[in-house]
C-alpha cells in the first residue's frame, strides 16, 4: 500500500535528466514467507488502462497497444533505478532502457516540444 502512494505518478528520468514518463502501476510479487516486493515500474498507457480499469481504461489500453503494437507497458526493473526520491532517475541514458514506441513517439512529439518540458526535476 505505502509503495504504490510513494510511487505511482511519479516522474522517471534517465541518467542524463531527460524524461521517460510517469510511473502508471507496479510490479508486485509475493514470496513465500508471505512478503511482498515492488519488482518494476510499470509505465505508459498500457499501464494506467489497467489500473484504472473498466471501459475506459481498456479504450486506453488498447488503443496504445494498436499504436505500438505491443499490449505490455514499458516494465523498469527495480535494478535500472539509481535513485528513488521524489523524481525517480535512472541509471542508464533513455536510448537503452525498455520503453515503448508509443511511449517514445509521444515524448519526441508531443512533451519534448512544450516549453520547460527537457527540465523533468524542475
Amino acid at each position: 500500500m505505502h509503495a504504490g502512494l510513494d510511487l505511482l505518478d511519479r516522474h522517471v528520468v534517465d541518467r542524463d535528466g531527460r524524461a521517460v514518463g510517469k510511473v502508471d502501476d507496479l510490479e508486485i510479487e509475493c514470496a513465500e514467507d508471505g512478503t511482498v516486493e515492488v519488482t518494476a515500474l510499470l509505465l505508459g498507457p498500457e499501464a494506467l488502462g489497467r489500473r484504472i480499469g473498466g471501459a475506459l481504461g481498456r479504450s486506453m489500453g488498447g488503443i496504445a497497444a494498436r499504436f505500438s503494437g505491443d499490449p505490455e507497458p514499458a516494465r523498469i526493473g527495480l535494478e535500472l533505478v539509481e535513485e528513488l526520491d521524489i523524481v525517480i532517475k535512472l541509471k542508464h541514458p533513455l536510448h537503452q532502457l525498455p520503453v515503448g514506441r508509443f511511449e517514445r513517439w509521444v515524448r519526441e512529439h508531443v512533451i519534448e516540444p512544450l516549453p520547460g518540458a527537457t527540465d523533468a526535476t524542475g
